[in-house]
């Protein structure tokens, strides 16, 4: 026998174990739905959900359960959540649910942070190891003080680097950081890539809005300081 007859028959043994009535501890939200709705999980998910109970011998989930009540929703009636999308979205990836995944994507929320903006944010070098660098330096600053900031350079093209390289010659010469995005070869513009710094930063849990540079801050040389922005960091 194949191992793959035998994990079917495991499953199967295991779903005609399951009463008909099925209490459900998710991360402590408690959920009724039946056997059959059960069914629709994944084998290894059904087999991770039957491997624990709670002290009243429900079957325990070790996994936050307030959308929970939406992935039964839809593997009851395939009725789509209308609300906190991204948030289902994920818990439908956790569970293996394919059918759910596929139809979330097609939703405006989804299509547009998957095949959109992370698309493009992608095709942008070092994006998530400047992100680490933007909150290391500002933390850095941020002794004593109720706001740090953090000076960004963006050029969307290799042009748009040229006109920031003796800019940036001075900023080395002064042993300042600045963190430097691109250029990319995408179509979004410099003003959708920091809209996309500040949205992450913040999904982090940071308070952080952004400008362009300061001349107090810096002065860029001419005709570069439509690429040069400091993000401010407020603590308190």
């Amino acid at each position: 026998m194949s191992s793959l007859e035998v994990a079917l028959l495991v499953h199967c043994f295991l779903y005609l174990q399951l009463p008909r009535v099925v209490e459900l501890n998710v991360g402590g939200e408690f959920y009724t739905t039946t056997r059959g709705t059960l069914r629709n999980f994944s084998r290894r998910e059904l087999l991770n959900m039957l491997n624990c109970k709670d002290a009243e011998g429900r079957f325990f989930i070790d996994r936050p359960g307030t959308y929970f009540g939406a992935i039964l929703d839809y593997l009851r009636s395939q009725q789509l959540p209308t609300q906190h999308i991204p948030e289902v979205y994920r818990e439908a990836q956790f569970y293996n649910i394919t059918p759910l995944v596929k139809q979330l994507e097609d939703t405006p929320q989804i299509f547009g942070e998957q095949v959109g903006r992370k698309q493009f944010l992608q095709r942008v070098p070092n994006y998530s190891e400047n992100l680490q660098l933007m909150v290391r330096l500002a933390r850095a600053e941020a002794v004593a003080a109720r706001s740090s900031s953090v000076l960004v350079c963006a050029v969307h093209t290799e042009e748009d680097a040229a006109h920031c390289a003796d800019s940036l010659r001075v900023l080395e010469a002064d042993k300042r950081t600045v963190v430097k995005f691109g250029p990319w070869k995408a179509a979004p513009v410099i003003r959708d890539l920091l809209d996309s710094v500040r949205m992450d930063i913040m999904a982090q849990g940071y308070q952080v809005s952004y400008d362009y540079c300061s001349k107090k801050t810096f002065q860029p040389k001419h005709g570069a300081y439509e690429y040069f922005y400091t993000f401010l960091f407020t603590w308190w």
